[in-house]
């Protein structure tokens, strides 16, 4: 998976769990450990790791020098979707959507639909309390922030609404407008002009999540 011959390669999917691993370059400290960095034993070598989806600003301190060594060493990146391609980004979209039209008051209980209607117009209120000066600067303005969040959420299938609904906290949009850590990378690697890839495609990430019942969608937005 992402493997090139002859030229390293570094490899970022997304994992939910942590992985350790010691430096690859220079001596092992203390500072990086568990970097979530894995090296194949080749040669050159090639790298695996692990990312979240979190605004990269919250965590580019932490990641380890050798990791970012990693990157700027590599000859081709390849990442866990390409999320600078607009085809991808409208793939990601379509799949969310209900089909044959559906939309979700015809698939969740009126009671539940009417709850989320409530708390969605409670967020559009609050939503200017939230945004902050330096987002209001770049013309994220909260209107815009709401409806780009928000748009067609009544053909959206109901996994899909509640991890819409997840997002639309104080903090989550405090950091909306920074690219989660997996998009700057893919925007480093660009700017370093790697030759960067994807390993997986969008129908599997959208297959697995679309084929969870209703009640499997309400356990996990406990």
């Amino acid at each position: 998976m992402g493997l090139c011959c002859g030229q390293r390669t570094l490899s970022v999917p997304s994992l939910g769990v942590a992985v350790t691993a010691g430096p690859v370059f220079g001596l092992i400290l203390q500072s990086e450990l568990n970097s979530f960095l894995w090296m194949l034993r080749r040669e050159p070598p090639s790298f695996f790791f692990g990312t979240i989806h979190v605004p990269y600003s919250r965590v580019w301190s932490y990641i380890p020098r050798n990791t970012k060594e990693a990157l700027y060493r590599a000859d081709n990146v390849y990442f866990e979707l390409d999320l600078t391609d607009p085809y991808t980004i409208s793939a990601l979209a379509n799949c969310q959507l209900l089909p044959d039209g559906a939309r979700l008051s015809d698939v969740i209980p009126r009671s539940l639909y009417q709850r989320l209607k409530q708390h969605l117009d409670y967020v559009r209120l609050m939503m200017p309390t939230w945004v902050t000066s330096d987002q209001r600067g770049r013309g994220l303005y909260a209107d815009y922030l709401f409806d780009a969040i928000t748009g067609n959420w009544e053909r959206k299938r109901p996994v899909w609404v509640m991890l819409m609904v997840n997002s639309l906290t104080r903090n989550d949009i405090r950091s909306r407008g920074t690219p989660v850590l997996d998009l700057y990378l893919a925007q480093e690697a660009q700017r370093l002009q790697k030759r960067t890839g994807a390993v997986e495609q969008v129908n599997e990430q959208c297959v697995p999540l679309n084929g969870l019942n209703f009640s499997q969608v309400g356990q996990g937005g406990d």
